[in-house]
């Protein structure tokens, strides 16, 4: 019986991911399978990151990314950090493209233990978030939490960075119960479906605090679409410039929304651990 596939178990700023390697290969995952994988304690993640063989020409694969729940991510920025990292050292190349719900993003080799991956661009637009109602402008949308007249939170910005965010402004991210509110308002009816919640503090025009409470995986130390998400919000309000260092529980990322609208985010890779996986269910 031959090996299952490889994998490693990585960490892009203590957000916990599992790059598994199905290229070339007969099985499938799928949300039961990632599930199942997750419980394993040695194996537990935020994100899977599924390496699957390449569709568009020029791509180094097609990438699946699964949450700890079973369901299915079109973006993770940590995650893909990790994955450019662990092909260019296959690889030996410097830059790279990978294929994902969200479209094809770039990445590149900044230093000896970071990557930069481009996360495409941000969309606006209500119906690109998506939400359920239409509102005329995303830099505000009315949204509360808690009493009428006294919320916990409220008048968040929402965004689409490969997947859907809301951001709320508070001047301390840690003064809020986010493992309470988060699940609250990822499942809020304005958001068919979900949202990342995310509470963030502007500290100067380039510095920004992040707490996010991750959709389909909770409470995270670092989530890089949210990060993302955040420095966009921010510097559309008028918050910040447009590079901005977000400082995140694990650590911090440099985030770059350029002026062609593309976004660009560098930070930190670490392998923990690699190893081969029980057969999965063959595709």
């Amino acid at each position: 019986m031959s090996a299952g596939p490889t994998f490693h178990k990585m960490n892009g700023l203590g957000n916990e991911i599992l790059v598994v390697d199905l290229r070339g290969r007969k099985e499938a995952m799928t949300p039961a399978s990632a599930r199942d994988i997750g419980q394993q304690p040695k194996l537990a993640f935020d994100q899977m990151m599924v390496l699957t063989d390449a569709r568009k020409p020029g791509t180094e694969a097609y990438i699946q990314i699964f949450n700890i729940d079973g369901s299915e991510a079109e973006a993770c920025g940590n995650g893909m950090r990790c994955v450019a990292w662990t092909v260019a050292g296959e690889t030996g190349r410097k830059a790279l493209k990978f294929e994902t719900r969200a479209g094809v993003l770039d990445a590149a080799v900044a230093a000896i233990d970071r990557i930069t991956v481009s996360m495409g661009k941000p969309r606006f637009g209500w119906q690109d978030i998506p939400l359920a109602e239409a509102f005329h402008d995303t830099k505000t949308i009315e949204l509360q939490i808690g009493p009428i007249d006294k919320p916990i939170l409220h008048s968040p910005s929402v965004v689409n960075v490969g997947n859907p965010h809301a951001v709320f402004w508070v001047e301390d991210v840690n003064a809020y119960d986010l493992a309470r509110v988060g699940p609250m308002l990822e499942h809020h009816p304005i958001f068919p479906q979900r949202a990342n919640i995310s509470l963030a503090h502007v500290t100067s025009p380039s510095s920004i605090t992040l707490r996010t409470w991750e959709r389909g995986a909770g409470l995270t130390k670092a989530c890089g679409s949210a990060a993302c998400a955040a420095a966009v919000c921010a510097a559309r309000k008028g918050l910040t410039q447009r590079l901005v260092t977000v400082t995140l529980p694990g650590g911090d990322l440099r985030i770059e929304w350029r002026a062609d609208n593309e976004i660009l985010m560098t930070g930190p890779v670490e392998t923990e651990h690699d190893g081969a996986l029980d057969l999965l269910t063959t595709a």
